[in-house]
This record gives C-alpha cells, sequence and structure tokens, in this order.
C-alpha cells in the first residue's frame, strides 16, 4: 500500500524538502517557484508556491522527481515525510 501524502505541505514547504535531493530555486515568476537540480543531470520542476498544495498537484510533482532521481514514488515520500 503506498504511503499517504501528507495534506497540509505548502510549496514553500516543499521547495525545502526537495534540496534533499539537490533541488534549489532558481527562478520565481508570480506564484511559481522553479527548481533545478544538476545532480543526475539538469531537471526542472515547477512547484506553486501556495498556502497548501494539492494532493494531486504533490503527486505529480513527486513523480517527477521520483523519475528523475531513479526511485520510485513511494521511496521519494517515505525519504522526505517518512
Amino acid at each position: 500500500m503506498s504511503p499517504r501524502l501528507p495534506r497540509d505541505v505548502s510549496g514553500a514547504d516543499l521547495a525545502k524538502l526537495l534540496a534533499a535531493f539537490g533541488y534549489t530555486v532558481t527562478r520565481q515568476k508570480g506564484s511559481h517557484l522553479r527548481l533545478t537540480t544538476t545532480q543526475g543531470g539538469g531537471h526542472h520542476v515547477t512547484v506553486p508556491n501556495h498556502d497548501v498544495l494539492r494532493t494531486g498537484t504533490l503527486n505529480g510533482i513527486l513523480k517527477d522527481v521520483a523519475e528523475h532521481v531513479g526511485l520510485t514514488r513511494d521511496e521519494v515520500v517515505g525519504r522526505l515525510f517518512g
């Protein structure tokens, strides 16, 4: 069974958590943050800078990160929120 995603993660909190995978904020335009990592080749993700991220949005971002770092989404969730 997949670990449950937290329901109270903000965009700023997620940006801080993704630093564990080498992501840093490289740009902000309006209410969106662009995070970039150079680990394993360059990769960008866009994170809405909202007070609470919708679970579908959070899930999509985590899937994208997991694919880039070569882990499953569940492994990424475990490392970030475990």
